[in-house]
């Protein structure tokens, strides 16, 4: 259907009905791109491979969210027909790690449907039933099928260029090669060392470098050179995991110091953060080094607040409980009760009491790190341990963990208030 077509179909009124329910949905607009997220990660388990793939994912189901309400608010007149930025990066990501088209079809599809059922739920709070409902719905369902149409044609475009791009290149033996590694696929290290141009034998540290917000480009690579010149290594091998990602394999034949690796890093411009896995031999190192770096990540991401370096040495214990990101939200859920709410007094609540445990139960020590009072930490340890029903030596390490994995995840992993 032309959108010539569809706009002389609507008229006057019932665009003023499209305008409000599109209305609602940007007043919830959090939650529906987490719905969005978690339903595309349920049909498609490779946008949930690690936090570069599910950041992209969520910033194209936010953008295309934004671009569509845009297009409803206006439906008695020609929309825009540019695509959102971030739903071509993750198209040119998905195909630099060699994932197959079909998983960007399934993904849209996925996405299309939570944001249908969205607007059929605030269509019945705006319009009510009744003929004019039906013909709102038939209306707003032709904008929504035509919209995701159009832009997943220029998506699966672009990727297909990007594909045409890399095919056959340096980038694509290089990015194969290491995806081969990762899997655990029979490879001999010597053939894979050739390729790569990176000697597999040596000691290897694994980074993944990223922002939070886009960064000129260079910049993750020059971050990289940065810990590699610190850990007395050569080049890194480097490989794009994301638009705003890196990651990156330091080879060495001694193991280079996260006090080295962190002096060096500061030099690096601040909106770049770091993620350093331990330092392992071989081919096996290679991997296992990387998976706990990707792990790192996957805790620190999103939190713009957060380190901007980090070693898996200091964060192991947090980032295998993290591992499953929904049973750890059910273990926070069942340790914390009513202090797992996501909304602010809780938090203050928790961060509190995660201080205090981390001080060793002194509370003038963790009022200093908190920038309160004494007094204030004691009355926000008495008031989390009545919420807690019982005190807190009783479950330290269960009640220390789920703290410190309600800290790193945040609102992933809380209770959302209803």
């Amino acid at each position: 259907m032309l959108w010539h077509t569809l706009v002389v179909a609507i008229d006057k009124h019932m665009s003023e009905l499209i305008r409000a329910i599109a209305g609602r949905m940007l007043a919830n607009e959090d939650e529906i791109v987490q719905a969005m997220d978690s339903a595309v990660i349920a049909l498609v388990p490779v946008f949930g491979a690690d936090a570069a793939i599910m950041a992209e994912a969520s910033a194209s189901n936010r953008g295309n969210l934004r671009r569509f309400v845009t297009v409803a608010q206006h439906a008695d007149s020609p929309p825009p027909v540019d695509v959102p930025p971030e739903a071509l990066d993750i198209a040119r990501t998905l195909v630099r790690r060699g994932i197959e088209f079909d998983a960007i079809f399934q993904g849209y599809r996925a996405g299309q449907q939570v944001a249908w059922q969205r607007w059929l739920e605030a269509a019945t709070e705006v319009v009510g039933s009744g003929p004019e409902f039906a013909a709102v719905l038939e209306a707003s369902l032709a904008l929504l099928f035509k919209y995701v149409d159009d832009v997943l044609s220029r998506v699966l475009a672009e990727a297909q260029h990007e594909r045409e791009e890399i095919l056959g290149g340096a980038l694509a033996r290089r990015a194969e090669t290491v995806r081969l590694i990762l899997d655990h696929a029979p490879i001999d290290e010597r053939a894979a060392s050739n390729r790569l141009g990176y000697e597999l034998r040596r000691r290897h540290t694994a980074v993944v470098l990223w922002a939070e917000v886009r960064v000129p480009q260079g910049a993750l690579e020059s971050a990289a050179e940065l810990l590699a010149q610190a850990a007395g290594g050569r080049r890194p091998l480097t490989l794009v995991a994301g638009t705003s990602t890196l990651w990156a394999w330091i080879g060495t034949e001694a193991d280079p110091t996260a006090a080295a690796l962190r002096a060096a890093f500061a030099k690096a411009p601040k909106n770049i953060r770091a993620a350093v896995g331990p330092t392992e031999r071989g081919i096996v190192g290679f991997r296992r080094s990387h998976d706990a770096a990707v792990g790192v990540h996957r805790l620190l991401a999103g939190q713009s607040e957060g380190e901007h370096f980090a070693t898996y040495a200091e964060l192991e214990v947090t980032a295998l409980a993290a591992h499953d990101e929904r049973r750890a939200a059910e273990f926070i859920k069942a340790t914390l009760g009513p202090l797992a709410a996501d909304e602010p007094n809780a938090a203050r609540l928790r961060e509190s009491l995660r201080v205090f445990l981390d001080e060793a139960d002194n509370a003038p020590r963790a009022a200093i790190r908190l920038h309160t009072h004494r007094n204030t930490v004691l009355q926000r340890i008495a008031r989390a341990t009545e919420l807690l029903g019982h005190e807190i030596g009783e479950r330290r390490l269960a009640l220390a963990l789920a703290l410190e994995l309600a800290h790193r995840l945040g609102p992933r992993v809380l209770v959302r208030s209803a």
